[in-house]
């Protein structure tokens, strides 16, 4: 099909300056920028006058690997604008899945994602019956190293020997050659946590020096530095280094990010291709289960129940956790049973008449360890230093849909909130700028073939919205309300959102990284 976009204001991924342009578009590609009128006429015409047309942006953090499988549209992303997400992160992929081990990856994913029928065992499998199945947006698979480890041995503390070692690079290898993106990591979760460097290191080489390591990172608090020159030296052996939603926790880490970015500009002018994201919001959102301690999480879900029922349970958690928890600050999110969602555990334990360890319990133990949180405890200043940084992208960081409850509002809102909050009204980034980071910058950096451009030969990936106008509207107690102000996206030439509706067809695909 070929089309002709007049009217709008061009902010073409490269940063310059917005400028008045009419883009064509033949069939999936765009074939010609040109000043307005100089195009020929007799094609079908959009006007998008007042608009800003984009590149489609690109989620670079997305956990949204289950989005193909479900029978429900996904919009929470294409609503957004968002036409491509790096999914498969922070260590949680859906694949390899080991039929030894099938109870237990089962467990392990129901951690984060709501019930699959899991048919698959390699990635080659996986990625059949999501290509089947059909894309909203398109799709560039991460690697899981928590996946890969639980599908090896389990979900055990112990250091995988050498046999074991060998069968995880072997999968890893298997994921690369059916068409993965890279590895990533969460070293907060278990199994990860219990994983070293010199683990990760040695599935990193796999990757041949010239793939890519993305990380949570292993602290993001007191001992952020340290996690980041681990993460750097893995990253050296896969080749490059993402830094997943770059973040200082806690109020007494507060003022954190300089000493992070000095530290990450440092790896860059010694030669290491070190980049990070962020989203823009001061509070995080991750499982309820990772503020217990390590010797909580050091088996299957049996384990951790079993510790959390023992009779000791209530004076070990006040002694480790009791008097360092902000309990005000947790709110919780999604539960299996979907009760107390949209609820802080000190909320919680007061309704009881109870104590906050004791709500935490009672709320892990009944909802089998499947809850969600939103955890308020970052800073606004240390959020708009990490954006200003020229290496900065966007990542929404959102539950995987069809987990119902309150999830955290980043993913609905998470990118027209960087253009209404922190482009117009506090003016943290220019417009143009913005718009890089969420285009061309992370093509660059995941090696996403011919997206992240308005330019010829480029596939017309692209998103119209009223600069004036763009918010996010979901918020912690209603998140899941779609943003205002993005009339207009199409996926390959092909529009799929019109006058802000999705308009029901999956015309998105999986992409393959280029070179």
């Amino acid at each position: 099909m070929t089309e002709l976009l007049t009217g709008a204001l061009i902010a073409d991924g490269t940063g310059t300056p917005l400028r008045p342009a009419d883009v064509l578009i033949d069939d999936h590609h765009i074939t010609a920028v040109e000043p307005p009128g100089t195009l020929p006429e007799h094609h079908p015409r959009r006007d998008l006058t007042g608009l800003v047309l984009a590149p489609g942006f690109i989620d670079v953090h997305s956990h949204a690997d289950n989005a193909p499988l479900l029978t429900e549209h996904d919009t929470t992303k294409i609503l957004q604008g968002v036409t491509t997400e790096v999914v498969g992160n922070c260590g949680f992929s859906l694949a390899p899945r080991i039929t030894t081990h099938a109870e237990v990856h089962n467990a392990f994913l129901q951690r984060l994602f709501p019930p699959l029928n899991t048919t698959w065992t390699s990635f080659a499998e996986l990625f059949h019956a999501t290509d089947a199945a059909g894309h909203i947006t398109n799709h560039c698979p991460l690697i899981g190293h928590g996946t890969l480890r639980v599908a090896a041995t389990g979900m055990t503390d112990a250091a995988p020997d050498a046999d074991v070692l060998n069968h995880m690079r072997a999968m890893l290898e298997e994921g690369m050659t059916a068409g993965a993106f890279g590895l990533s990591s969460s070293l907060i979760y278990p199994p990860a946590l219990f994983a070293t460097t010199d683990e990760l290191t040695a599935l990193a080489a796999v990757l041949g020096g010239n793939g890519l390591y993305a990380t949570h990172m292993r602290d993001e608090g007191h001992h952020l530095l340290d996690a980041i020159d681990e993460a750097l030296r893995i990253g050296h052996v896969a080749g490059r280094t993402h830094l997943s939603h770059l973040k200082a926790t806690a109020p007494r880490e507060w003022d954190g990010m300089p000493d992070a970015l000095d530290r990450i500009h440092q790896a860059r002018e010694t030669g290491h291709d070190v980049h990070q994201d962020v989203y823009p919001y001061t509070a995080s959102s991750t499982t309820l289960t990772s503020v217990l301690p390590t010797d909580y999480l050091g088996g299957d879900s049996g384990h951790t129940l079993a510790k959390l029922t023992a009779s000791t349970a209530h004076s070990e958690l006040t002694a480790a956790i009791g008097y360092t928890t902000h309990w005000n600050r947790i709110l919780i999110a999604t539960t299996t049973s979907h009760r107390h969602e949209g609820r802080t555990l000190a909320d919680i334990a007061d309704a009881r008449s109870t104590d906050p360890i004791s709500a935490l319990i009672d709320l892990l133990v009944t909802e089998e360890l499947r809850v969600a949180m939103i955890h308020f405890s970052m800073h606004e200043d240390d959020l708009e230093l990490a954006l200003r940084d020229t290496r900065t992208m966007i990542g929404s960081d959102g539950l995987p849909p069809g987990s119902g409850g309150r999830p955290h509002p980043r993913m609905t809102g998470t990118f027209p909130r960087v253009l209404g909050r922190y482009v117009r009204e506090r003016g943290v980034l220019e417009l143009p700028e913005a718009i890089r980071r969420m285009t061309s910058l992370p093509a660059g950096a995941f090696r996403i073939p011919d997206r992240g451009l308005i330019a010829p030969g480029k596939v017309a990936d692209l998103v119209a919205f009223d600069a004036d106008t763009v918010v996010d509207v979901g918020d912690y107690q209603d998140p899941m309300r779609a943003p205002a102000g993005i009339p207009w996206v199409c996926l390959a030439g092909r529009t799929v959102v019109e006058g802000g509706d999705f308009l029901g067809t999956r015309v998105g695909t999986r992409l393959t990284p280029g070179a």
